[in-house]
């Protein structure tokens, strides 16, 4: 009787331990992932970033690595970026972040790139390339990218989401 009371306790104590790991239980449901909770984020990484041109909005998703570091140090920033080729904007920042540059072979419409050490790309044309770059982070959905950048020169706002 007695280590049946101890298996019936035991079992009791274990449930309830469960119990208090579900989320739901502490008030938390899966539309919460990403909110702030004071003043803490569900995404520590800091790894998203809104590009805004015009009254459109665009989200990236930044690479974890010491360049993309760097420049989200410097966010926010609002650029006049400079066409060039017919499928990129540039915009030369007034100083240098670390490299890691390799050649993609292919460049995707949305791909946020450094070229050399200072030079910023937003790419909007899906494009094979001879060149090296940094991989600073890509544009999640860049449909309508393209329309919206135009051929001219363009005001573009990175920040941190």
């Amino acid at each position: 009787m007695k280590h049946s009371l101890t298996v019936i306790f035991f079992l009791l104590i274990f449930g309830t331990g469960f119990a208090s790991c579900d989320k739901t239980a502490r008030g938390l449901s899966d539309s919460d992932t990403g909110k702030l909770v004071g003043n803490m984020s569900l995404n520590p990484k800091g790894n998203k970033m809104k590009i805004k041109i015009g009254t459109s909005t665009f989200t990236a998703t930044l690479e974890d690595n010491p360049t993309s570091s760097a420049f989200k140090a410097l966010l926010p920033l609002t650029l006049t970026m400079k066409e060039l080729n017919g499928n990129e904007k540039f915009f030369e920042l007034s100083s240098s972040l670390p490299t890691n540059a390799a050649n993609p072979k292919t460049i995707q419409n949305g791909d946020l790139m450094l070229y050399g050490s200072n030079t910023l790309v937003l790419f909007y044309k899906t494009i094979p390339t001879s060149y090296s770059y940094t991989r600073l982070g890509r544009v999640s959905d860049p449909t309508g990218l393209a329309a919206l950048v135009g051929s001219k020169n363009v005001n573009i706002t990175f920040e941190l989401e």
